[in-house]
């Protein structure tokens, strides 16, 4: 007997697939980089579709988690859907932004082209260089395909503990790898001379099917904190196998070769005055730079900045409010692709927390003012109580990694000379907002936004030897953050919002 086939509209991507009736919908929609947060669970509703025409069935368990999560029709959850009728389905994350580099920097030519290749928890960017010139050849960018396994790093963790659960990531991500460089390498016809990956250290361990338990459980030390070394051959790339392929390594735990090659794109061997390196993504690192020193340290900061554990919270998607102006009628929203609003990205939630707390809506200490204790910001965009003491946390904790950092240097957080931010969400941050609500106070001329300095950094060490890296390690000292005396006085402080503004 022929198996019925079903037919799949998803908008707003204009696709139409035929699948095979009972096909989960999580399987048919991972290949458009839509996020399973929670790992599929059905927990977090991130990965939430909104049904146009036709019909999802669902069954009593997936009613509670729509009711568990106020979601109602005519939305169901992707990861618990199978597909029996014909639908039309809007997807509420598309359109990601995946941040590229283009910064000149100096560098000694070489013979060849090589690629930097920066492996994001979310997303992958890498670029073609050619080592005569300097000059970027080629991109290729797309989203994380482990995502479907779990957006953040403790539930990606959790998953590769599991039996083959790590085999699996590991072939996610390596398949990704190959498909990308062989593409850039076969519409170019160059010869290669080298690749350098960076990322942080969850990303190394699963690239490299390295044992993720150690990670997961107190005190978190992990012994694999060596750079990984393939050809290609070891990888499945059909180019020459003398090319040498070396994944950066990691700085510490939680503080990966992402973070490492920050420190190279600020030529950090070469400040003479106190800088700041500060990754505000998926999980926020922090390295303070100062007389040959280097300290570092990871902190609990970046899901609320990316979105995550925020009512409606999303990355920054189309349809992704990015900024938010306080007028006297009320917010003024800008929409990532001019699309209509489906939630708030991190820059936005700056700015929505900014304008709160010029309003008087809400107090220096977080407490919103309305009974209700939610704040509509569209018909169907909103912010509560729960969502500004998420917040809180997140910001509580890149100050408080500042000034525990600065001190462990003799330092005050203000004697900072610059404070480099990396990544895509410092891109796009309102610094005066920041002031605002004491995230970054500091002013405009001590910030430098990086972009991605990750990929700038790998590209960098493409031309640059062992022992810039080697010296970067050597200087490089991890500050358990929770361990200082003053630990929880400080993150209390910090967590405050600036009174004086």
């Amino acid at each position: 007997m022929t198996q019925k086939k079903i037919t799949v509209r998803i908008n707003p991507y204009g696709k139409t697939l035929t699948v095979p009736e009972q096909t989960t919908l999580k399987d048919v929609l991972s290949e458009f980089g839509v996020e399973f947060p929670c790992g599929g669970k059905g927990t977090c509703g991130g990965c939430r579709v909104r049904v146009i025409e036709g019909t999802i069935r669902k069954d009593h368990s997936h009613q509670v988690l729509l009711e568990e999560l106020d979601l109602e029709e005519p939305y169901r959850l992707a990861c618990k859907s199978i597909l029996t009728h014909d639908v039309t389905l809007e997807i509420a994350q598309f359109q990601h932004i995946i941040l590229t580099d283009n910064t000149p920097f100096e560098f000694k030519p070489l013979d060849g082209f090589g690629v930097a290749f920066d492996l994001g928890t979310s997303t992958l960017a890498c670029q073609l260089i050619d080592l005569q010139t300097g000059q970027v050849v080629d991109v290729e960018t797309r989203m994380n395909p482990q995502m479907t396994h779990g957006a953040d790093l403790v539930t990606r963790m959790a998953y590769a503990i599991q039996s083959e659960g790590g085999v699996q990531l590991r072939d996610l991500v390596r398949s990704a790898f190959k498909d990308m460089i062989e593409h850039m390498v076969n519409r170019n016809g160059v010869i290669m001379n080298r690749i350098h990956l960076v990322g942080n250290t969850v990303m190394h361990h699963l690239f490299g099917g390295l044992d993720l338990t150690p990670l997961s459980a107190y005190p978190f030390k992990t012994p694999y904190c060596s750079a990984l070394k393939y050809n290609p051959k070891d990888l499945g790339l059909s180019f020459q196998s003398s090319v040498p392929i070396t994944f950066l390594p990691p700085m510490g735990s939680f503080v990966g070769s992402d973070i490492l090659a920050g420190l190279i794109a600020i030529r950090v061997l070469n400040q003479k005055k106190p800088v700041a390196l500060i990754d505000l993504g998926t999980n926020g690192e922090i390295a303070i730079a100062y007389r040959n020193r280097i300290v570092y340290a990871s902190t609990a900061a970046g899901p609320a900045f990316e979105g995550t554990n925020i009512t409606c919270g999303m990355r920054a998607a189309s349809g992704a409010i990015s900024s938010i102006e306080l007028m006297p009628k009320g917010f003024e929203c800008h929409v990532i692709g001019n699309a209509p609003a489906m939630g708030i990205c991190g820059s936005g939630l700056i700015d929505f927390v900014a304008a709160l707390l010029e309003s008087g809506k809400m107090d220096p200490g977080g407490q919103l003012s309305v009974r209700s204790n939610r704040i509509d910001l569209t018909d169907n965009v909103y912010l509560t109580q729960k969502d500004i003491r998420e917040f809180q946390l997140a910001k509580g904790a890149i100050a408080t990694g500042l000034e525990i950092l600065s001190n462990r240097l003799d330092l005050a957080p203000r004697e900072l000379e610059k404070i480099y931010i990396a990544g895509a969400f410092g891109n796009f941050i309102n610094l005066n907002n920041t002031r605002k609500i004491g995230l970054l106070d500091y002013p405009d001329n001590k910030i430098q936004r990086m972009g991605n300095s990750a990929l700038l950094g790998a590209k960098m060490s493409l031309f640059g030897k062992d022992n810039e890296t080697s010296e970067i390690l050597a200087r490089s000292e991890h500050v358990a953050l929770e361990t200082h005396p003053a630990f929880m006085d400080i993150f209390a402080r910090n967590m405050l919002f600036n009174q004086n503004n």
